[in-house]
């Protein structure tokens, strides 16, 4: 099998690379920013879309990693590509629509709520005296003692790494955050704080099957648990409850592969608080030791038709080679 990568170099690039060869397959990894799209009579063979003198249309599949930011012409068009490249029979792992569904927190959370899945109370808006009316009101019980309240979070509803989000008690303070961020237009994503103890549980999902889970710890006094951020992480032995939710949750984005964050309470209850379609797992296999993309491509052969070949695809090609 010959296999794209649409990424940036790295660490999981190579690790995918590393895995599909030792399985006897070949992996190319390619950039977004290189997709150059051809249309018209004249090009509608495998060089409609290429990359790098590739026709990504003859390859077997595509492994869609990262995708790098821009303006959102730019990764409309990156996304339609992906789409355009699933149209034609090629496997797409993750799809552009678990993409789409993922990468936005308010798409993800609704589709979790669909599917009866449980949540962290959460208020998404567009209109700054409706973000504080629901901050108001989360504090206020908090103050008053009833269930549900607590501290808030204030996210943006695109991005990862813990990046971006704070964390407020007091309503003047919240105030100041949302002025400063109404100066770009955003959509407002306000979540009460479900109190852990500084903890939560990455669970790996391939297939529909959880392959392994860490459990991560804050740094210090910091609330957030993201490796990147310094916080530690160890292997974790997930209760058959908690890995039906894993599992149902990526199932609810339509994930081949993702990472599922789930945030027990104190009380007992755990949350589904995120569903990364497009995760890392550097510090779940320094933990655990599990060959994560070995996993991944095992999977993504699996869904493979017997039948295509892909014998334009060439992983060193002459750069002097004008597509066919």
């Amino acid at each position: 099998m010959q296999v794209v990568i649409l990424s940036g170099p790295g660490w999981h690039a190579d690790q995918l690379c590393r895995a599909l060869a030792e399985r006897g397959h070949s992996g190319r990894v390619l950039p977004y920013e290189g997709i150059v799209a051809r249309l018209g009579a004249a090009h509608s063979g495998p060089s409609a879309l290429s990359c790098e003198h590739t026709a990504i249309f003859a390859a077997d599949a595509v492994l869609a990693r990262f995708i790098p930011g821009g303006s959102l012409e730019q990764i409309i068009y990156r996304v339609d590509a992906l789409h355009w490249i699933e149209e034609h029979g090629v496997v797409v792992v993750n799809s552009p629509r678990a993409i789409e569904r993922s990468v936005d927190k308010f798409y993800t959370d609704a589709l979790l709520q669909e599917a009866g899945l449980p949540i962290p109370e959460t208020v998404v808006c567009e209109g700054m005296d409706d973000a504080m009316a629901a901050i108001r009101e989360l504090l206020e019980r908090r103050s008053s003692g009833e269930g549900g309240g607590g501290d808030v979070i204030i996210k943006p509803i695109f991005g990862s790494m813990g990046h971006g989000i704070v964390r407020v008690s007091d309503p003047d303070v919240a105030f100041r955050v949302l002025q400063s961020l109404e100066q770009v237009r955003p959509v407002f994503y306000v979540q009460r704080v479900v109190e852990s103890g500084g903890r939560d549980v990455r669970a790996f999902v391939v297939g529909g099957r959880v392959i392994g889970a860490i459990e991560r710890l804050a740094n210090g006094g910091d609330w957030r648990t993201n490796v990147s951020r310094g916080g530690s992480a160890r292997p974790f032995e997930l209760p058959a409850s908690w890995e039906a939710l894993a599992i149902a949750a990526a199932a609810a984005v339509g994930a081949d592969y993702a990472g599922v964050d789930l945030l027990p309470s104190r009380d007992g209850t755990v949350f589904v608080l995120e569903v990364n379609g497009i995760p890392g797992w550097r510090g779940l296999q320094r933990a655990t030791g599990l060959d994560v993309a070995g996993a991944i491509v095992e999977h993504l052969v699996g869904r493979i038709p017997a039948s295509r070949s892909a014998p334009a695809v060439r992983l060193r090609p002459d750069p002097t080679e004008e597509l066919a």
